[in-house]
């Protein structure tokens, strides 16, 4: 279509061309190209050579066409049989915009309050809600705990403190020093197990038997009981091994297991066997039987920061920013079935089941968030923000759960409904 336009200059006539151009013409409009003045909205010429319309990639000539790359969200580690499809990582909503939350609200001195345009809130869901906050550690909260059969809640740091807090009130009823820093923390049914350096200390909180069990040389970093021993992973690489004595009320020294060149950080049990994420970057698969290693896991390329066993499956965390989930071929090996890729470097892992019964895994990133996924499809349920690293994360009866974070405080968390099940 032509259209007349006049101007203070005098007539002018001016072309504009609604629609592609006839690329029969004109020497194919001289190969697909576009007028540069059209697209300027100034082209004048009648009939012009080039092109008044942005070609279609079907009409270019193969080679100018962009490749089109088919990436999948599952895959197999190379040269192993497919296997059935695996569920990981599909059926994944959209992603969301990311939550900015106010550095200041973060601080506490945001003098914006409702009127500032970001968030000031410390989470990002609609299915869990924030109890309460339990302040009174000076530093990073290393382990978190609830003994069968008590009402209490133990929480470890590495300011050298154990502080009991009743679980009814939210108040610190107790505070233990232990006169070094403390690096993690479990319960196995009345008992608890502190590990700090050069030592595990275990008392029962229904006897009120207080033991220290020697022998790790180091910070004792991670804790696991399976298979009726007590497993301890030492900053030397050595990953140590107690058997409980009911008559003589003690932990005896059952094992040392070696293999990995540093700091085992991170322990797990599950299906008669024992996982070791290490600071060498493998994981070490470890027969509960016969406490031999039967398989090193060399996929990550960074610490292994955590470990956790859902279902058949085994996922691990690292700082190399990935979530691996490994699933046991039929020859028994482990092999990553999914990778799922974070910006950030992870710290670790924590599983539950939701209101509905829905598995849902929390992962604490070094950005100072906890993201919250379902499993398998890795959909994004929430977020949530600490001022400091969440170290520890623990999961509780009546759908509660616990994060612990650098600046030693620890938060208390409830799904929307009552029943949950922990990830084992």
């Amino acid at each position: 279509m032509d259209i007349e336009a006049g101007d203070r200059y005098g007539n002018k006539r001016i072309h504009q061309r609604i629609g592609g151009s006839n690329p029969s013409s004109i020497s194919e409009r001289s190969n697909n190209k576009v007028c540069h003045h059209w697209r300027a909205g100034r082209c004048n010429r009648h009939p012009c050579p080039f092109l008044h319309a942005e070609p279609s990639i079907d009409s270019l000539p193969k080679r100018h066409q962009p490749a089109v790359e088919h990436h999948s969200l599952v895959w197999k580690n190379p040269g192993t049989n497919p296997g059935p499809p695996s569920k990981w990582g599909k059926a994944r909503a959209p992603q969301k915009a990311p939550d900015k939350i106010c550095k200041y609200f973060i601080s506490g001195n945001c003098n914006y309050g409702e009127r500032c345009r970001f968030l000031h809130s410390w989470f990002v869901g609609d299915s869990f809600s924030l109890l309460t906050p339990l302040q009174g550690h000076q530093k990073v909260i290393t382990g978190i705990a609830l003994p069968a059969g008590s009402d209490k809640l133990y929480s470890g740091s590495k300011d050298e403190s154990v502080r009991v807090w009743d679980c009814q009130t939210g108040q610190c009823v107790g505070v233990i020093n232990l006169g070094g820093e403390i690096g993690c923390m479990i319960s196995e049914g009345p008992w608890i197990f502190v590990g700090i350096p050069n030592a595990v200390k275990a008392w029962n909180t229904q006897t009120a038997t207080d033991l220290s069990l020697s022998g790790p040389t180091g910070q004792v970093y991670a804790l696991v009981v399976g298979n009726e021993m007590l497993f301890a992973g030492i900053q030397d690489g050595h990953i140590l091994a107690w058997k409980f004595s009911a008559v003589g009320n003690c932990f005896e020294p059952a094992a040392s297991l070696s293999g990995h060149r540093l700091g085992v950080v991170s322990l797990v049990v599950g299906a008669m066997r024992l996982y070791s994420g290490s600071m060498d970057n493998t994981i070490r698969v470890w027969d509960l039987v016969t406490l031999q290693c039967i398989q090193t896991l060399t996929d990550h390329t960074s610490v292994v920061m955590s470990v956790l066993c859902w279902d058949q499956f085994l996922l691990s965390c690292s700082l190399d920013r990935t979530i691996k989930v490994w699933v046991a071929t039929e020859t028994g090996s482990l092999e990553v079935t999914y990778t799922h890729n974070e910006e950030q470097g992870l710290l670790a892992l924590g599983g539950m089941h939701d209101a509905q019964a829905k598995p849902v895994l929390l992962c604490s990133c070094n950005d100072n968030v906890v993201r919250l996924y379902d499993l398998p499809s890795f959909t994004e349920r929430g977020k949530i923000f600490s001022k400091d690293e969440v170290r520890a994360m623990q999961v509780g009866p009546g759908g509660l759960f616990f994060t612990g974070d650098g600046t030693g405080e620890v938060k208390v968390w409830k799904w929307s409904a009552n029943e949950t099940q922990s990830v084992n």
